[in-house]
C-alpha cells in the first residue's frame, strides 16, 4: 500500500476518466506545509500501489533528479506508451470543474483541419469567447500576430492558449477578419446544451441529445430531457458525443439508468478493475431504473476521436442490450480510468483500472469503431437540420441502414495524437486535453 506520508491528503476511488469522489479511504491530519520532496515521494509511493501498469515502473527511482512532482509523474508514466491520461492539477480547479462545471478560460475548443488551418469547434455561451464574436466554424489566423504554422513550428498553440490573455485574428466563413484581444474568465459549461424530439416519416419519434461533458450539473437536465422525451412516446435516442471526452462515472452510470434501466433494471451495466494490489476494489454497477424515463428501442452514438472515458464507458456498456450504433468516426480509446488522490493543495489522478461492459469487454485502445462514417462540417451548427452526423443518425434510424456516401469520399478527422502532441499537454487537465477546452 502507500506509504503514507505527513502531507494533507485523501485518497479516493473515482470510477471514470476523471471525476468526483467516491468512497475516500483514508484522511490524514492536515500538515503546516508540503515539502516538494515529501511530495514527491508520495506521488511515488501512490503510484507503486494504485497505478494500473506498477509493474512497468523502474525498481529504483532518485527522487532528487525531478525538480517537481509533475516532472516525476511525466517520467514514471512514460513506462506506458497507453497513458496519456495520468496527470497532477490543483484541487481547487479539479472540484470546480467536475462538481461545478466551471474552469478558467476562453470558452471554446478548437481543431486542426490541416496543418495551418485552426477553426473553433464550439463556443460555450456567456464566455468571453462567445462575447468576442467567436462562433463555430470560423478560422484562427494568427495568435499575439504570430501565424499558425509558426507557433506550431516552436511552442505550439497550446502553450499560448495558456496565456491570460490573447490578441485573435479571426477569419470567417465569408472570408472577412477582425482581431479582437480576448481575457481568460470563469467559464460555465452547459453539459446539455441542445436536445430535440424529431418525428420521423415512419412514425418514429426520435430524442436527440448534446452532452458536452459528465459532470454533475448534468444530473437534473437529464431530468427533464428524459420526462420530455418519455411523454413524446421517444423510442428511439441520439446522443451526441463527438466532442465529449469523458468525465465522472457516476454521471455516466446515470444516462445509462435513463437509457437501459427500464428494460434492464438490476442488471450489470458496468465493470471496474484494478490492479493486483487493489482487487478489493473491483466494482459491478447495476442499472438502476429512474422513476421516468423511455423504454429504449435504438442508440445512436454521435462519436469523433474527441469521444473519450466515460463516452467510451457508456457506449460499450449498452452494447449488449440495445442496438447501438456509432454515427462519425472511430473514437479515441480511453478504456481506462484513473483515481483522485488529494496531497496538499493538488490532486493525482494516475490511470488505475480499465472498464469492462457486461460481456467482459474492453481494451479498446484503438477507439470504438464507427458503424456509418459521417463528416463533421463545421459549417453547421452541431444538431441542426442540415448537420451530416444527425442526417446520417436519421437515416439509420429510419431505415435500418447507413445512408450511400456522398461523390466526395468523407475523409475522417485524425487521430487526436496526430493532431497535437498529447503529452507535451500533459500538465493540462485530461478533460481539457480531449476535449482542446480553452
Amino acid at each position: 500500500m502507500v506509504n503514507r506520508i505527513s502531507l494533507p491528503v485523501l485518497v479516493a476511488f473515482v470510477m471514470a476518466g476523471c471525476g468526483e469522489s467516491d468512497n475516500p479511504t483514508a484522511h490524514l491530519p492536515v500538515a503546516d506545509a508540503c515539502p516538494v520532496d515529501e511530495q514527491k515521494q508520495f506521488v511515488l509511493d501512490a503510484m507503486r500501489d494504485v497505478y494500473y501498469w506498477n509493474d512497468l515502473l523502474p525498481a529504483v527511482v532518485n527522487l532528487e533528479s525531478y525538480a517537481s512532482p509533475e516532472a516525476l509523474l511525466d517520467e514514471l508514466i512514460a513506462v506506458q506508451p497507453l497513458d496519456n491520461f495520468s496527470y497532477i492539477d490543483l484541487l481547487a480547479t479539479d472540484s470546480q470543474f467536475f462538481n461545478e462545471g466551471q474552469y478558467e478560460g476562453f470558452g471554446f475548443s478548437s481543431s486542426f483541419e490541416s496543418a495551418d488551418d485552426l477553426r473553433f469547434l464550439s463556443v460555450f455561451s456567456e464566455s468571453p469567447a462567445a462575447e468576442a464574436g467567436f462562433v463555430r466554424g470560423q478560422r484562427i489566423i494568427m495568435l499575439n500576430g504570430r501565424t499558425i504554422t509558426d507557433i506550431e513550428m516552436n511552442e505550439g498553440v497550446g502553450e499560448l492558449f495558456a496565456l491570460p490573455s490573447l490578441e485573435f485574428t479571426v477569419r470567417r466563413p465569408d472570408a472577412s477578419e477582425f482581431v479582437v484581444t480576448v481575457e481568460k474568465d470563469l467559464v460555465t459549461i452547459d453539459p446539455v446544451p441542445r436536445t430535440r424530439i424529431i418525428d420521423l416519416p415512419s412514425g418514429i419519434s426520435v430524442g436527440y441529445i448534446l452532452l458536452t461533458t459528465f459532470i454533475g450539473t448534468a444530473h437534473p437536465a437529464f431530468a427533464t430531457v428524459f420526462a420530455d422525451f418519455a411523454q413524446a412516446g421517444v423510442t428511439d435516442v441520439i446522443v451526441d458525443l463527438r466532442y465529449n471526452g469523458g468525465g465522472r462515472v457516476d454521471t455516466a452510470e446515470l444516462l445509462g439508468d435513463y437509457l437501459g434501466g427500464v428494460a434492464n433494471n438490476g442488471m450489470i451495466f458496468s465493470k471496474t478493475q484494478f490492479n493486483d494490489n487493489n482487487v478489493l476494489s473491483n466494482r459491478t454497477a447495476l442499472f438502476q431504473q429512474p422513476a421516468v424515463t423511455i423504454n429504449l428501442s435504438s442508440l445512436v452514438v454521435i462519436a469523433t476521436d474527441r469521444t473519450a472515458s466515460a463516452s467510451e464507458l457508456v457506449t460499450n456498456s449498452m452494447f449488449p442490450y440495445a442496438n447501438v450504433t456509432i454515427v462519425g468516426s472511430p473514437t479515441l480509446g480511453k478504456p481506462v480510468g484513473q483515481l483522485g488522490i488529494q496531497f496538499c493543495d493538488k490532486i493525482l489522478r494516475p490511470t488505475a483500472f480499465e472498464t469492462l461492459n457486461a460481456n467482459d469487454e474492453g481494451g479498446y485502445f484503438d477507439g470504438l469503431p464507427a458503424n456509418c462514417p459521417a463528416a463533421d462540417d463545421l459549417l453547421i451548427p452541431v444538431g441542426d437540420d442540415l448537420d451530416p452526423n444527425l442526417v446520417t443518425a436519421l437515416h439509420f434510424l429510419e431505415n435500418g441502414a447507413c445512408p450511400t456516401p456522398s461523390v466526395a469520399t468523407i475523409e475522417l478527422q485524425k487521430p487526436a495524437f496526430e493532431r497535437y502532441n498529447v503529452r507535451d499537454l500533459r500538465r493540462r487537465p485530461v478533460w481539457q486535453k480531449l476535449a482542446g477546452a480553452y
